[in-house]
């Protein structure tokens, strides 16, 4: 290959992942450019995290025995390319590698590999920072040219470099939603806040100015709308832009469950800190329950208790209510329950649901760390 098709190949390849916003959408669409540029047949792409897991991002004509079965044989299991990555050996294109995956499919006679057994392998870097793997092969290639090597690592990095920035404008993006959501915290509690408090308080004078029944019950209606109007207008507010978060997430908890005019006895033990992320999806989840006791429970008693390990962190809110029927069985009877154990499973997270008619509710849920 002449060095004007290399310095090609590279420019098609920055045009693409200059435009690219979403890195798997980017990662597919530089692995099919890549292919096409340089004539080989068979590519993938390994994400890999800071515990060393790995994700297949992105494939291409990979043999049918490595895509069977939602590509399981590359989803699981261990290779040599991923072993010495995590280990901290591998830090540059290596030349040819006879894959332990490929080597798996003709061992258990699981298929036709169609030529393909070596494949070259290149760490997805930028700077000090790490990402992954890109893998490329063809059938009955069993070598790599040094030029080769060199225009894989040039592209590497490329993706790298590509995946920072994204990581980066998704940082970005994220601080522009929280102040965005500051600032209509602001202007809820300064104009509709305002309002529905001076129409609970007309609608309370008008009731006191008048002789007639009729009227005073429409105003003390009228007040009584304007009170649950602003209860939910405050905790609407909370969820925007909660006060006391940076206290900790059982003083939020509590500081939230005391302005819905709850009675909370909450407890922490184990470890006082939570991982950022942990934390929002926590408060979150709490804001939920805690809404769920004071709508549905005919009590304002509600007990929390919080308890952080070194691998994991338990939280379970209780009210001694008036509870319902729940089969464990059965689906989940509302989007509000769905909606909490979904965000607990984001987390790979386990949440419990139990409740019997006059004996209350009870939700725990536990998540790694």
């Amino acid at each position: 290959m002449s060095r004007n098709e290399e310095i090609g190949i590279l420019k098609e390849i920055a045009e693409l992942l200059n435009e690219g916003t979403d890195s798997k959408t980017v990662l597919a669409g530089v692995l099919t450019k890549l292919l096409h540029l340089t004539g080989l047949q068979t590519g993938w792409i390994f994400l890999i995290d800071e515990k060393g897991a790995h994700q297949l991002a992105a494939k291409v004509a990979l043999p049918e025995p490595l895509s069977q079965n939602h590509n399981q044989r590359m989803c699981q299991g261990d290779c040599w390319c991923v072993s010495r990555y995590n280990s901290g050996k591998l830090n540059k294109a290596v030349n040819i590698i006879e894959c332990q995956r490929i080597e798996n499919v003709i061992l258990d006679n699981a298929g036709d590999t169609g030529g393909l057994t070596h494949h070259a392998t290149v760490p997805l870097r930028a700077g000090n920072e790490r990402f992954g793997l890109l893998n490329v092969g063809s059938p009955n290639k069993t070598h790599f040219q040094k030029d080769e090597l060199a225009l894989l690592e040039a592209v590497a990095f490329q993706i790298g470099t590509a995946l920072k920035r994204i990581k980066l404008t998704q940082r970005e993006q994220e601080t522009a939603l929280i102040s965005e959501r500051n600032r209509l915290a602001r202007d809820l509690h300064d104009s509709v806040n305002q309002l529905l408090f001076s129409l609970s308080l007309t609608a309370r004078a008008g009731r006191e100015m008048t002789d007639n029944e009729e009227v005073k019950q429409t105003f003390s209606y009228i007040q009584d709308l304007a009170q649950d109007a602003l209860g939910e207008m405050r905790a609407l507010i909370w969820q925007l832009k909660p006060k006391g978060l940076e206290n900790g997430i059982l003083s939020a908890l509590s500081s939230y469950a005391e302005m819905l005019g709850l009675t909370i006895e909450a407890k922490l033990t184990g470890i006082s800190s939570f991982p950022e992320k942990v934390e929002e999806e926590l408060w979150r989840i709490g804001q939920e329950a805690l809404g769920n006791c004071k709508k549905h429970s005919q009590t304002t008693q509600v007990s929390l208790t919080l308890n952080r390990s070194s691998d994991s962190v338990t939280m379970t809110i209780q009210d001694k209510g008036c509870g319902f029927y729940f089969d464990e069985k059965h689906e989940l009877p509302s989007f509000g329950l769905k909606n909490m154990k979904a965000r607990t499973e984001a987390l790979n997270g386990t949440f419990r649901l139990r409740s019997e008619l006059g004996k209350g509710t009870e939700i725990q849920l536990e998540i790694p760390i």
